[in-house]
């Protein structure tokens, strides 16, 4: 038996192909354990959110009724408040009723209450004066 030329070359191209089919081997290895623990992750992940996700939803219940309450509690201040522009309104006409009724009146009388006192005032002072040169005489 002869070994050939084309023989070797035959022998060597399929260990070369052996030595490739091997180093890719490892590789595949790997990535089949990388595959394996993201399989596991998502399996730990799937089984913790369930529980995250139930509370959640009970935490959205809770805050969907905190936030009803406080519309109520925005919807009464707005209620306060569009009552309390009614009120300062209401006096300020009073107040413009209260100027154009007694207003002009008042301010007539403590004129007219002013002008007495400086009248009796001065008639004071006058008399004074002239009891002062009297007695001067």
């Amino acid at each position: 038996m002869q070994v050939g030329l084309g023989d070797i070359a035959a022998s060597v191209a399929a260990l070369a192909f052996l030595i490739l089919v091997a180093a890719c081997l490892i590789p595949l290895y790997k990535l089949g354990r990388v595959l394996e623990e993201l399989r596991l992750a998502v399996r730990d992940i799937g089984n913790e959110s369930v529980p995250i996700l139930t509370e959640l939803k009970g935490t959205v219940t809770a805050t969907n009724g905190e936030i009803e309450k406080l519309s109520l509690v925005t919807e009464d201040a707005a209620k306060v408040s569009a009552n309390a522009a009614v009120v300062a309104e209401n006096a300020a006409q009073l107040a413009t009723l209260f100027s154009a009724t007694l207003g002009g009146p008042l301010v007539k009388t403590a004129a007219l209450t002013y002008g007495v006192r400086q009248a009796l005032r001065g008639r004071g002072k006058a008399g004074r004066g002239r009891a002062k040169r009297k007695a001067g005489e």
